[in-house]
């Protein structure tokens, strides 16, 4: 189990993570991973029967910038805003540098002239390790419960 000071460092790396997406810092969010990261968001029934198709699957902390910049200088799309809902996360194991947790989350879709609507609900399974920066991502997978996304993903979850 985690010591105290390494579960605040967890909880306030989910919590920086999400304040960045909702608050449209798409820079930041590449920073929040290991040079060499994994960042797939993949269906509930690809992950669990073990098949490797993802919806999006970057391999490192460049591809990730490449993908904020193809998301706000080349991808046109109706403006919306994102707000993350992220339950506590659970450590499941430590050891050496590295913590695997996971934690359930829930994304809500606004765009300006229409209602909310809940955008995308699953699971974080995550591997962070220990850096000099602090805590990092070195795997997120993002594990989503339905098989339908509805239009097209174009940010973060």
């Amino acid at each position: 189990m985690a010591d105290f000071e390494t579960w605040q460092q967890l909880l306030a790396l989910y919590a920086d993570y999400a304040a960045a997406l909702d608050n449209n810092e798409w820079d930041k969010w590449p920073d929040f991973f290991t040079e060499t990261c994994v960042y797939k968001v993949q269906p509930r029934e690809n992950y669990e029967r073990g098949f490797p198709l993802a919806t999006l699957s970057f391999e490192s902390r460049g591809m990730l910038r490449d993908r904020i910049y193809g998301a706000t200088e080349t991808i046109f799309h109706d403006p919306y805003y994102q707000r993350h809902v992220v339950g506590i996360p659970r450590i499941l194991e430590t050891g050496g540098n590295r913590i695997r947790a996971e934690a359930n989350y829930a994304v809500f879709r606004t765009k300006p002239d229409e209602v909310s609507t809940v955008f995308n609900v699953g699971r974080y399974l995550d591997i962070i390790e220990r850096t000099d920066a602090g805590l990092k991502f070195a795997q997120r997978l993002c594990i989503f419960d339905s098989e339908m996304i509805p239009n097209s993903l174009i940010y973060p979850i």
